[in-house]
C-alpha cells in the first residue's frame, strides 16, 4: 500500500492562483470534496483557500428530496 505525500504548503502568488481556480470551480458548481481530491489537500484546506477566496459558500446538503406539494 502506497502513502500519499503531504501536500506542499502554497505562499504567494501561488496561493493566490490556486485558489482562484479552486474557486472558479467551485462557482461552476464542483464540491469541495471533489475538488480536495482532484488537488490533493484536505477538505479544510481547500474550504480554508475558498473563504480566502472570498467565496460564497453553498448551503449544505445539496438537493433536498421529499414528496412534492400537491
Amino acid at each position: 500500500m502506497t502513502r500519499k505525500s503531504p501536500a506542499r504548503r502554497l505562499t504567494g502568488p501561488e496561493r493566490d492562483r490556486v485558489a482562484a481556480e479552486l474557486k472558479t470551480k467551485y462557482e461552476a458548481g464542483t464540491s469541495i470534496r471533489a475538488l480536495a481530491a482532484e488537488a490533493g489537500r484536505s477538505y479544510s484546506a481547500v474550504h480554508r483557500l475558498l473563504a480566502d477566496a472570498d467565496v460564497t459558500f453553498r448551503p449544505h446538503g445539496g438537493a433536498r428530496r421529499g414528496s412534492s406539494a400537491s
